[in-house]
């Protein structure tokens, strides 16, 4: 099951270099953007991280999901916390969301394997 783990890890470190080698200022502004975005500042880190969550799975991006799922377990972020703000997102996002969030529950498995 990690394997879903390592081949998103992979693939998207190959594909972020290759984007950044390019050397085009406006992505790597939204690059840094991004990762300056969830740095702790008002918000701490574990509660930008929950809403990057919740914010993916209504707007169905299932590599966001990942992600942020992946930040989450890694800010050590219980299942139960992470399971309460995917209901969230399903409320706020409705029935379109549940096949995102089946993949999101097999990649959260996939992360709890690798310890």
């Amino acid at each position: 099951m990690s394997d879903i783990v390592n081949e998103f890890n992979d693939y998207r470190s190959k594909m972020n270099d290759k984007i950044l080698a390019d050397n085009n200022k406006v992505i790597k502004r939204i690059f840094n953007l991004d990762t300056n975005a969830f740095q702790a500042g008002a918000l701490d880190v574990k509660t930008k991280e929950l809403l990057g969550l919740v914010a993916s799975m209504v707007l169905r991006c299932d590599d966001c999901v990942k992600y942020h799922l992946e930040a989450c377990y890694n800010e050590g972020i219980s299942k139960e916390e992470v399971v309460e703000s995917l209901s969230i997102a399903n409320l706020i996002g409705g029935t379109i969301v549940i096949p995102h969030l089946r993949r999101a529950y097999e990649y959260w498995d996939a992360l709890e394997q690798q310890r």
